[in-house]
């Protein structure tokens, strides 16, 4: 799934694809959120990206669809 992460006073947002499930993001960004501590994401080719909370402007998280092969309509 996509997740697209805004940071406070960059006009540039993060985009990465993660195998994580929505609800355990979720439930993660939250937590991060109350606790204003550091937060952060694992990409699907397992790299990292660290985002400290107090930072996050949003967090969009996407479905998971699956990817269209050949030129059906």
């Amino acid at each position: 799934m996509e997740i697209k992460i805004g940071v406070k006073q960059s006009q540039r947002e993060i985009v990465m694809d993660s195998n994580e499930s929505p609800k355990d993001l979720a439930a993660r960004v939250e937590e991060s959120v109350k606790a204003e501590s550091l937060l952060s994401f694992t990409d699907a080719k397992g790299r990292q990206v660290f985002v400290p909370a107090a930072a996050l402007a949003y967090v969009e998280v996407g479905t998971e669809t699956a990817r269209r092969v050949g030129f059906g309509a």
